[in-house]
């Protein structure tokens, strides 16, 4: 039976945070912040950490700083199997160097975008993950084809996945349905939730774990969220879903940045400032995001 809990052996599984990275008003990171932050998440019922993705900030922090991150990380939760860094370059050598960096760090699994500067066609994608998976560690595939513009598509994956490539994809297409294709093609690859507003319907499809936004300002709600929905208990989940999802649609637009890390501010848990480009937030986008939270935290949620 197919388990949505983490485990040693399946670490990229359960509730995984894309940690938003607390930023010092100078814009320097806050590595403090950041350590207590990961405790927090793990301490109020999340499984592991994803630092370096997108919601961290990666592609602004200079080597230095995105190698301590992971360190940071791994020294917070205690236990590395329960980080999967993001290692995602401009291509497969640079990258796997950063996948190389997370197994000497002891990481249990990690994160990967297709060549994320490069519209890669098929042989040069399978190419990039062939090459990152080198460094041994477990690697999971990231479908973002809006931001990459390159489709990790059904056959794809279940190619990537036959030639030992990749054990699970972060699904963020929005398309649900494609859970079902891809299930088929290749049935023992792990489907990753990777968007927080399509929760309920990948984990309806079979999904096993969540690389999840939103439990960074509400950790124990998403992660009785999550557990009730991959369990089929839609009495307990669709009330919530239906509570959260002002705020679980945010992980999916353009400013889910700012938009998480000013839910991080006000539940009283430091996300900080973003590093250009990204700006501020202001206007009906901050007045949006501020409403849908304050209402979650007027609904018991935290």
């Amino acid at each position: 039976m197919t388990t949505s809990s983490w485990t040693p052996d399946r670490p990229w599984r359960g509730i995984m945070v894309a940690t938003a990275l607390p930023l010092r008003a100078d814009l320097s990171v806050d590595h403090d912040a950041y350590a207590a932050h990961v405790r927090w998440l793990l301490d109020n019922g999340c499984d592991g950490v994803v630092p370096n993705g997108s919601l961290g900030e990666y592609q602004t922090l200079t080597a230095e700083e995105r190698s301590r991150v992971v360190r940071t990380a791994v020294e917070a939760a205690g236990d590395g199997a329960r980080v999967m860094p993001g290692v995602a370059a401009y291509g497969g050598t640079e990258a796997r160097r950063w996948a190389e960096e997370a197994a000497e760090a002891g990481c249990g699994s990690v994160l990967l975008l297709p060549p994320n500067a490069y519209r890669a066609d098929e042989p040069a994608v399978r190419a990039h993950y062939a090459e990152v998976a080198r460094a041994g560690l477990p690697v999971v595939a990231y479908n973002n084809p809006v931001d990459t513009k390159v489709d990790l598509t059904p056959a794809l994956l279940a190619r990537l996945h036959a030639e030992g490539g990749v054990v699970a994809v972060k699904e963020y297409s929005g398309d649900v349905r494609r859970a079902y294709e891809t299930a088929e093609l290749a049935p023992e690859l792990d489907l990753l939730i990777g968007a927080d507003d399509v929760l309920l319907e990948l984990a309806v499809a079979g999904a096993v774990g969540w690389i999840a936004g939103y439990p960074n300002a509400f950790p124990a709600t998403c992660a009785r969220l999550y557990r009730a929905a991959v369990a089929g208990d839609l009495e307990t989940a669709l009330p919530l879903y239906r509570s959260l999802h002002p705020l679980l649609r945010w992980d999916s637009k353009t400013e889910f940045v700012q938009a998480i890390k000013l839910s991080m501010d006000i539940t009283g848990h430091h996300g900080g400032p973003t590093r250009p480009p990204r700006l501020p937030l202001t206007g009906e986008t901050e007045a949006a995001v501020r409403a849908a939270t304050e209402k979650a935290v007027a609904d018991g949620h935290h």
